[in-house]
């Protein structure tokens, strides 16, 4: 079990409810054992001009994932996440309706860690493949 602690996705949502995420309409739908489940609109909130989902709305939607899951595998009383690094690989485009990330970790290091976030369109198909590393830091 990767989650020691698992909250609803009723408490998870509400974390983002007054900023990034819920300013994008980024909802919870899911987690497991070993990953974390996302959905985003495509919508005027989410879309660049020419009509698709933005480059840059993909990479909230991982880096949410990602610092969320990594945020469950530790004690946040004593730790925290922050990034260090993401990277994004836009394969498709995506015009409306939803996009569903899932993210899973790749390491779980104790100063360090690695998620994997696939983020399909509504056909399933693959359309953003991202990495992000985060650090694990002792709160002062």
């Amino acid at each position: 079990m990767v989650f020691p602690q698992k909250p609803s996705l009723d408490q998870i949502n509400q974390m983002g409810k007054n900023n990034m995420p819920g300013f994008l309409g980024i909802v919870f739908t899911e987690i497991g054992d070993d990953h974390l489940t996302a959905t985003m609109p495509v919508d005027e909130r989410t879309k660049q001009p020419m009509g698709l989902l933005h480059g840059g709305a993909n990479v909230v939607l991982a880096e949410t994932l990602g610092s969320v899951a990594a945020s469950l595998t530790i004690d946040m009383t004593r730790q925290a996440c922050v990034g260090l690094e993401i990277n994004a690989n836009h394969l498709k485009g995506v015009k409306s309706g939803l996009v569903t990330g899932t993210t899973t970790p790749i390491h779980l290091g104790k100063s360090t860690q690695v998620w994997e976030i696939k983020i399909k369109n509504e056909e399933g198909q693959l359309c953003c493949i991202s990495r992000i590393t985060l650090a694990i830091l002792d709160k002062k």
